[in-house]
Formats: structure tokens, C-alpha cells, sequence
């Protein structure tokens, strides 16, 4: 799984990095940056499914399968 995120979306709510800590990190004022070209590694496709739902500015999407 592959996910795109667009910064200029991200109002900080901060979920993606709860839910996928290995793909987000948060700044100093808590918005988000994705980490590394947004392959989702193995095992945590349930966790990035449940991040691109719970953005509530929608500034994440599954793009494709790795």
C-alpha cells in the first residue's frame, strides 16, 4: 500500500501519527510530515487504512499497492 499525503491539507490534528507513528512525524507546532516515500511497511496496512480515515481534512489517500 502507497500513500500520498499534501501537506497544505494538514491543520495538526496530529491522528495520522497515533495511528501510523512509522510513516508520520509531527513538527514543533504538530503538523504532520510523512516520512520516506509513503509505502506502508508490512503488517501496518490496517493502521494506515485507519489514519486515512480519521484525517478530518482528508490530506491523506491510498494511491496504490506496493
Amino acid at each position: 500500500m502507497i500513500l500520498r499525503f499534501d501537506a497544505t491539507k494538514c491543520s495538526g490534528y496530529g491522528r495520522c501519527a497515533e495511528h501510523l507513528p512509522s510513516l508520520f512525524e509531527l513538527d514543533e507546532w504538530g503538523y504532520a510530515a510523512l516520512k520516506g516515500d509513503g509505502v506502508v511497511p508490512d503488517g501496518q496496512e490496517e493502521a494506515a487504512r485507519r489514519a486515512v480515515a480519521d484525517c478530518p481534512e482528508r490530506a491523506i489517500a491510498v494511491v496504490g499497492e506496493a
